[in-house]
Parts: structure tokens; C-alpha cells; sequence
């Protein structure tokens, strides 16, 4: 009785491979060897079917934490705007320059390099000026003329006075003193009042002398008294 179990239910064979070549050789293959493996097949790629279940869930684990590193990335890529003057910004880059430092140099060498800089900055400074030169005479040519505008002190000569008078004295140099007498009627008392005042005249060629009656005109400042110049002489002094 125990033993008629064992008989009736084939054995299954340890090594599947090792039972392949000997199917072979001999030609015929037993049917129920794929019907005990079918069942099986699908339990040994169970895990393998888990596995990438798996992988997928990690990343979908970490991807918050890809979406919390995203919106600290997003204002490190717009910098704000440097503030402060252009002096300022500039000593903020150097302080923050982590290049390679120069080698060290001798205060000749440094003067040379100052004075290489200069030239350079020299020449396109002159032709920066030049070309600044050149469209601005481009400008004036292409500009319309001006309108020309009336003066505001028009050179109108008025008419100069010319008195009469009598030379009290010609000791000066190219100057002679001339009195001039004034005889007129009072505004209410109907009398005439004579009066006289006296005013330097220049006299280029010394010619006339005292007693002489001389006409002068009004001329510009000559001097710091003399504003009248010598006409001609109208009758000599006897």
C-alpha cells in the first residue's frame, strides 16, 4: 500500500538540462515534462516582474525631492542686479577673483606696463575725438544755414555836439582847457543869466594858444578827463 503512491506519480527530474540531450538521442520527448514546468515559469518570473515595480517606485520617491531642489534652482538662475556705484561693483569683483595671481614684478616693469596702458588708452582716445570731430562737422554741413538776427544795438552814430568857447590854458601836453560861456533867459524872471564851465579838449598838433577862440567836438573817452577834441581855431588871440 505504501508503495503503490511512489509508482504511480512520476518523479520530476532534478536537472531539466541534463534531461534535454538524453530526449534528444533517443527521439521522443515526454509530454507531461512541459505541463509540470508551465506552472512554474510564471512563479520564477514573478520577482523579475516585482523588480521593476520596485525601481519605479524609488524614483517616484525621490522626485519630490527633485521638486524641492527645482524652485531653489530656479533664483539662483536670475542673479539680482548689482547695486552701488560702478567704483563699488568693480572692488566687489576683484574682492571675489579667484584667478591665478601674477608673478611678482619689479617697479620697472610695472612702470612699463603703466605706460604701455597709457599709450594704448591715448591712441583710442584721439580716435574716439577724431571721429567725434567728424560727424559733428557732418552735422554742421547737413544743418540749414542760421537765420541771421537783427543786432540789439544797432551802429547808429548820433549827432555830436560841437560848443565855441575861449582856450583858458594849453600848459598840458596835446590838451587844452576851453571855457565855454553860457548865456541864457530865466524861466521865470525873464533875465539872462550868463554862466561858463570848462572841459579839456585834445590838441594833437599844439596849435592853439591862449586867448584863442576854438571850436571843439564831442569825441569818445581819451583820456580820464578828456572827452572833446580840437576843431580848428576861429580867431587867434591878439
Amino acid at each position: 500500500m505504501a508503495d503503490e503512491p511512489d509508482n504511480d506519480t512520476p518523479e520530476a527530474p532534478e536537472n531539466p538540462e541534463a534531461q534535454a540531450p538524453e530526449a534528444e538521442a533517443g527521439g521522443e520527448q515526454p509530454v507531461e515534462a512541459p505541463e509540470a514546468e508551465a506552472p512554474e515559469a510564471p512563479e520564477a518570473e514573478a520577482p523579475a516582474a516585482e523588480e521593476p515595480a520596485a525601481e519605479q517606485e524609488t524614483p517616484s520617491a525621490e522626485a519630490p525631492a527633485d521638486e524641492d531642489d527645482a524652485p531653489a534652482a530656479a533664483p539662483a538662475a536670475s542673479e539680482p542686479v548689482e547695486q552701488g556705484t560702478s567704483k563699488e561693483r568693480r572692488s566687489k569683483r576683484r574682492s571675489t577673483h579667484a584667478g591665478e595671481a601674477r608673478p611678482a614684478r619689479s617697479p620697472e616693469e610695472r612702470h612699463a606696463e603703466r605706460l604701455a596702458e597709457r599709450g594704448k588708452k591715448a591712441v583710442r582716445r584721439r580716435a574716439r575725438r577724431l571721429q567725434e570731430r567728424a560727424k559733428a562737422a557732418e552735422r554742421r554741413k547737413s544743418a540749414p544755414a542760421p537765420e541771421q538776427l537783427a543786432p540789439v544795438h544797432a551802429p547808429v552814430e548820433g549827432t555830436r555836439r560841437v560848443r565855441q568857447g575861449i582856450v583858458v590854458s594849453n600848459k598840458a601836453e596835446k590838451t587844452i582847457t576851453v571855457r565855454i560861456d553860457i548865456a541864457r533867459r530865466h524861466r521865470r524872471y525873464e533875465k539872462i543869466v550868463r554862466s561858463s564851465s570848462t572841459l579839456h579838449a585834445h590838441d594833437e598838433n599844439n596849435d592853439a594858444h591862449e586867448g584863442d577862440v576854438v571850436r571843439v567836438i564831442e569825441s569818445r573817452p581819451l583820456s580820464r578827463t578828456k572827452r572833446w577834441a580840437l576843431v580848428d581855431v576861429v580867431e587867434r588871440a591878439r
